[in-house]
């Protein structure tokens, strides 16, 4: 089961948003019941890091993360969207 840290600016809106996203593909890809999605604030990321496999974030983040880091704008802004899944899906060991 692979561990998925997702954070943005205070963990609600655009952390959702790429949640349900991120969800989605990574079940239309085949990948349904390998992965848990975790949401929480950039703040938080160096407490929780650690316990993860990959951390998504919806913003350029600053502090420390103790796992991959994947910076995923792309998704909100619809741009570049397979790219960022691809890059995604690689740090997690997914393999098409």
């Amino acid at each position: 089961m692979k561990r998925i840290l997702l954070c943005c600016g205070t963990g609600v809106a655009t952390s959702t948003v790429v949640n349900k996203k991120l969800e989605r593909e990574l079940n239309k890809r085949g990948y349904k019941g390998q992965f848990t999605i975790t949401q929480c604030k950039a703040v938080e990321v160096p407490g929780k890091s650690p316990n993860f496999d990959l951390c998504v974030s919806t913003i350029a983040n600053s502090y420390t993360c103790h796992c991959p880091m994947i910076v995923a704008t792309n998704l909100i802004l619809n741009r570049k969207v397979d790219e960022t899944y691809d890059k995604i899906c690689e740090a997690l060991g997914f393999v098409k």
